[in-house]
């Protein structure tokens, strides 16, 4: 069953997509309270390539999936406070990104050190 957030953050890709935006904050600033936080990605999302600027900090992600490595013209993503204990081969895809920033997760130490 999808909660709320989800769609909320459906109708803010839908919008995303129809603007041709170049950035989109789905972080949990736009959606408070604590049980009705993202636990999963809308697949819709992967359609949006030309985002460069995305925010998807103060969720409950668990993963990524692997379609991110869609989002080729990224350059900023932050996936901060979420519960991320792994992240996905294609995120490697994403070779504009500069910026990344994945801290309070639950990501091992030995995967940061990869990372970096």
């Amino acid at each position: 069953m999808k909660n709320q957030a989800y769609h909320t953050a459906e109708e803010r890709i839908e919008a995303a997509r129809r603007s041709k935006a170049t950035e989109l904050d789905l972080s949990a600033n736009w959606n408070a309270e604590d049980d009705s936080k993202l636990t999963e990605l809308p697949k819709s999302l992967s359609q949006l390539t030309h985002l460069q600027w995305l925010n998807l900090s103060e969720q409950k992600l668990e993963t990524l999936p692997e379609w991110i490595g869609q989002l080729t013209e990224l350059k900023t993503l932050y996936v901060t406070e979420n519960r991320l204990r792994y992240l996905p081969e294609s995120l490697g895809e994403l070779t504009k990104l500069q910026h990344l920033n994945l801290s309070f997760n639950r990501l091992g130490s030995g995967l940061i050190k990869e990372i970096q």
